[in-house]
């Protein structure tokens, strides 16, 4: 009975929230992340943890009923409740962040989330920048998740 629901998150315009699969950053800089969602989630609090299992992941920083953006320990996080998107920022960035993330609405019943893949590279990195599309949208995480 997995099976049919897992389908059913993965089709386009079922999801909820939804962000990049993966962004990467230089060590001693910034990452910024933005997680679309769907209009009927604006007045509820948002939030940006971290771990690779859904189930454990550590919420570093969410917004409440009141701040719609809010500082935590070089992470920040803003809800723009009128273009149904939040922005995540980290700051001072280091190569241990490199990890599993989540952008995430708190709800009753199951929280709903979506996973991002931050990857740090050493100072001195050359980044560069490829897209690919994916059904119009360029990166953007197919699968979201509830708990």
């Amino acid at each position: 009975m997995l099976l049919p629901l897992v389908l059913l998150l993965s089709l386009p315009g079922c999801l909820s929230i939804q962000g990049p699969e993966s962004v990467r950053g230089l060590e001693g800089g910034s990452v910024t992340v933005r997680c679309d969602y769907k209009p009927r989630w604006d007045t509820y609090r948002k939030w940006w943890c971290r771990g690779a299992y859904w189930e454990l992941c550590r919420i570093l920083v969410q917004t409440t009923e009141s701040q719609l953006e809010v500082k935590g320990d070089r992470v920040s996080i803003g809800d723009n409740r009128s273009h149904h998107f939040l922005t995540v920022t980290m700051e001072k960035v280091r190569q241990d962040d490199t990890d599993t993330y989540w952008c995430g609405i708190s709800k009753s019943g199951p929280d709903l989330g979506a996973p991002i893949r931050v990857t740090i590279e050493p100072e001195g990195t050359l980044l560069t920048t490829a897209c690919y599309p994916t059904n119009g949208r360029a990166g953007v995480s197919s699968v979201s998740y509830s708990r």
